[in-house]
């Protein structure tokens, strides 16, 4: 679950990120955007494909977490963010509560607004967890290769492809807003 203390330290870090240059404000360039999206849509399909041929656990796994890496890439450029080159997987993590997390708030709060009341609870608890689903998969990548059977594998293995589906919808949702 995503607690005020790694909200505190993702807005701390990202604040040295900057500094340090890791994290970039940028100017748009559409060729970009275009490349991250052809690199989500390219991995998402080898997750599903993978997953059809029940080739490797593994791989729908890896492939899968690059979807939402690709995509969440995508999401930052957008609002004039640009990832380097080294611990790009963490800063990414971070920016995406730094700066995409209050946008899915909103995002998701227009979805609901016929019950806005009562959704709020609801809405900030899909936001952090959609948000978190990032760092699930970042963590399972890590810990896949050891220590597991095969069908703790396969059904992991799932649930990072239908994760990885529900984070490309909600990042698609807040690049089509164009806000």
């Amino acid at each position: 679950m995503l607690d005020t203390e790694k909200i505190k330290e993702a807005e701390s870090n990202i604040k040295n990120y900057l500094k340090e240059n890791l994290i970039k404000k940028i100017e748009f360039d559409e060729i970009i955007l275009k490349t991250y999206l052809k690199n989500h849509q390219e991995s998402i399909k080898v997750a599903q494909l993978i997953s059809e041929s029940n080739i490797s656990n593994l791989w729908i796994i890896v492939c899968s977490y690059y979807s939402m890496y690709y995509i969440a890439n995508a999401v930052l450029y957008k609002l004039g963010y640009k990832i380097g080159d080294k611990i790009s997987h963490k800063i990414t993590s971070d920016a995406l509560i730094v700066f995409v997390r209050n946008k899915l708030k909103k995002s998701l709060l227009e979805d609901y607004e016929e019950v806005k009341d009562e959704a709020l609870d609801l809405v900030q608890s899909k936001a952090n967890e959609i948000v978190m689903s990032f760092d699930y998969e970042i963590e399972k990548r890590g810990r896949f290769q050891y220590n597991m059977t095969e069908e703790i594998k396969s059904s992991k293995a799932k649930t990072s492809l239908i994760r990885a589906k529900e984070f490309a919808d909600e990042m698609k949702n807040l690049l089509d807003d164009r806000k």
